[in-house]
Formats: structure tokens, C-alpha cells, sequence
């Protein structure tokens, strides 16, 4: 600071050390550039998540770096579907798909395009087999010659419904790895959720959150637009043992079970003197489980009624969140079992879903099981 203001007088900028107040302005400006400068110096030592798996890849001596490249190319497909979002509706990719703009070239609905960012991106990394979207009736498989020892499972854009309006949406995704060189086949995504070796989701919002767990922690990562880098910003995550938010859509509550109905209405009516719990509900998955990850409490989506096996699906959705919720220090449930102990049998199956703060999720299980004893005593 002393150099700028010498460069100031010695240059006649400033003429008297009795300084007029557009040579106290001058002075500001030039701290501000200052600390800026400073500031922009010190950035460099930043947690990026490349700098963080790079670090966690060095642990292994046998890591080849497979897997980091792997997750390099998931970050740029979340970067670029980011960007995407932010300008969807300059860029009309809002509204239906099939719909051609004055060059008769096909508008492509977010959805979409946020599906064909990603199989690019995954199919290119040359670590991935077998790739299994939301989009996609059937999965799709790597030829040999780009092919590696990863199968990864992915809702590109969760909760698309809400583009039009500009709510939090976001990307979910489980990884998956093959122990032998055998040729993919759906037995290789058809494992239970305990079997992933990461999973992760990336919440395009606010600010766009890419949350990941390797099987060691949660960590959160922020992207800085101006670095164009994710920073780490929530290390190590841990859910609060218990909350005071339960997130459901209570328009389906005709159609619930007994004991959901039996839990929710204990949040809103506690016997035990305890304050009622807060409803929150988006109806974005990515944006309920991500706030429930921060400030603790439950996510529900039963089977009921209309849906008996429940409406979100297994191996997207529900596996990537159950493993991001337990290694936060929760729990996560079916209503019947642990639901990474799940095994499914079809690649879009459902499942119901119950997860969140350990304590919260001890209680609707406490329903579920006096349900069955009673079910047994009659």
C-alpha cells in the first residue's frame, strides 16, 4: 500500500499530504486493488475438488487414477448443465422437446440435454462399461475400445418439472465398480446400494452445490463462477442426530399407510410436549435431501395407495441419496428394510423412501415395525 501511495505523489497525483476528499477517493480505490490483489494471491492455496480427490487418490498406493478421471468428467458435465440452467429460458430450452426454431434444428429440452451432457462426458472419460440413466429405457453400454471398470447410474436433471419456474434442481449419480474384466452386463448396476463405491448430486440453484462421499465422509463443494472451479465449502458433513423439518407431500396423505400417516401426524401434533416439526417440501429430490443433509429432520416418500412400490427409483435416486445420507451419520429406509440393503431386479424400479437424522428416521421405523407385530397378532 505504502508503494501505490508514493507512485501517487512521486507521479503528482496526490500534491499534498493535506489530501482533498478525491484524494482520499484515490487512496480507497487503491486499497481496494490492494487487498484484492492480495486476496486473488491467496486463492491459489483453495480446496478445489480436484486438488481434494487428487489428495484422497494419493492415499492409495495402487490407485492407477482411474477414478479420479472418472470424477473429473462428472464435474464438467455438472459445470456445463449449470450453465445450461442459467440461461434455459434465454437459450428456449424450457417447454417440450421435439419442438424445431427457425433453422428447422430440433430444441432440445433441458432434460435432455442435461442426458446427452453426461453420457458424452462419461462415454469420453474412458472409464466407464455400462452408464444407466433416468432418461433411457434401456443402459447404455461402452464399446470396448473406450471402455473401463466403472459403471455409473445417474439422474441427469432431477426434478425437471420445475424448470419452467425456476426452482432448485439438480444431477444425482452412484458409481459402481467392476472387479474383473468380464464383459458388462446388467448384473453389474442390479447390486445393492452398499456395493457403490461414491455417489453424489449436484444442486443448480442459488449456487450450484456438488455434494460428493467416497465412502470416507460427505464434502460439499461450492462452484466459484469467477475460477470456474467447485471450492470446498462444507468439509465433512454430518446431519444433526435429529431435526425439526419433515419434507413430504402431504396432497398424497389420503392415500398413505398407517404408519406414515401415524408419524406425520406426530410431527404436526406431538403427544410428548415437544414443539411440531416444520413442513418443507420443493418437490425437487436434490433440493429436500440437500437441505435435510444441512439442518436435519426427515424426507419422505412413501408407497401408498396409487403407488405401492413408491415413485422414486431405486438405482438413481434413492441409492445415491441413502449412501450420502449414512455416511453424513444418518439413516435411510424402505419401510421394510436398510434401503442400500436393497437388490433390484430392474433398472428403473421403485422403491418407497425414508431418510434422514438418525433419530428421525429410528422413530417412523418404530411405527413400521408396530405395525407388522400388530399385523402378526391378529
Amino acid at each position: 500500500m505504502c508503494v501505490y501511495i508514493y507512485i501517487c505523489i512521486h507521479c503528482g497525483f496526490i500534491t499534498s499530504l493535506e489530501f482533498s476528499t478525491s484524494s482520499i477517493f484515490l487512496l480507497l480505490v487503491l486499497l481496494w486493488i490492494a487487498m484484492d490483489h492480495a486476496a486473488d494471491a491467496q486463492r491459489t492455496d483453495l480446496m478445489t475438488i480436484t486438488r481434494f480427490v487428487l489428495n484422497e487418490q494419493s492415499k492409495y498406493s495402487e490407485s492407477r487414477g482411474d477414478f479420479t478421471i472418472l470424477l473429473s468428467h462428472i464435474v464438467l458435465g455438472c459445470k456445463f448443465v449449470c450453465s445450461a440452467v442459467n440461461k434455459a429460458g434465454l437459450a428456449k430450452l424450457i417447454g417440450l422437446a421435439g419442438e424445431t426454431n427457425v433453422q428447422g434444428e430440433e430444441q432440445k429440452k433441458l432434460d435432455v440435454l442435461s442426458n446427452e451432457v453426461f453420457i458424452k462426458a462419461l462415454v469420453s472419460s474412458g472409464r466407464t462399461c455400462i452408464l444407466v440413466s433416468e432418461e433411457d429405457e434401456e443402459p447404455t453400454y461402452v464399446e470396448p475400445s473406450r471402455r473401463g471398470r466403472y459403471s455409473v447410474v445417474f439422474d441427469p436433471l432431477d426434478g425437471s418439472s420445475n424448470i419452467d419456474c425456476g426452482v432448485s434442481i439438480g444431477t444425482i449419480f452412484g458409481i459402481y465398480q467392476l472387479n474383473d474384466s468380464h464383459e458388462p452386463n446388467l448384473e453389474d448396476v442390479l447390486q445393492p446400494g452398499k456395493n457403490m463405491v461414491a455417489a453424489g448430486y449436484c444442486l443448480y440453484g442459488s449456487s450450484c452445490t456438488l455434494v460428493l462421499s467416497t465412502g470416507t465422509g460427505v464434502n460439499g463443494f461450492t462452484l466459484d463462477p469467477s475460477l470456474g472451479e467447485f471450492i470446498l465449502t462444507h468439509p465433512d458433513l454430518k446431519i444433526p442426530k435429529q431435526g425439526k423439518i419433515y419434507s413430504v407431500n402431504e396432497g398424497n396423505a389420503k392415500n398413505w399407510d398407517g404408519p406414515t400417516a401415524k408419524y406425520v401426524e406426530k410431527c404436526k401434533f406431538p403427544t410428548d410436549g415437544s414443539p411440531p416439526k416444520s413442513l418443507r417440501y420443493v418437490g425437487s429430490m436434490v433440493a429436500d435431501v440437500h437441505r435435510t443433509l444441512l439442518y436435519g429432520g426427515i424426507f419422505l416418500y412413501p408407497g401408498d395407495k396409487k403407488s405401492p412400490h413408491g415413485k422414486l427409483r431405486v438405482l438413481y435416486e434413492v441409492f445415491p441419496m441413502a449412501f450420502l445420507i449414512e455416511e453424513a451419520g444418518g439413516q435411510a429406509f424402505t419401510g421394510k428394510i436398510r434401503a442400500l440393503d436393497l437388490v433390484p431386479k430392474k433398472i428403473h424400479e421403485r422403491s418407497p423412501i425414508f431418510l434422514g437424522s438418525y433419530d428421525d428416521v429410528e422413530e417412523i421405523k418404530a411405527f413400521y415395525a408396530a405395525a407388522e407385530n400388530g399385523g402378526r397378532n391378529e
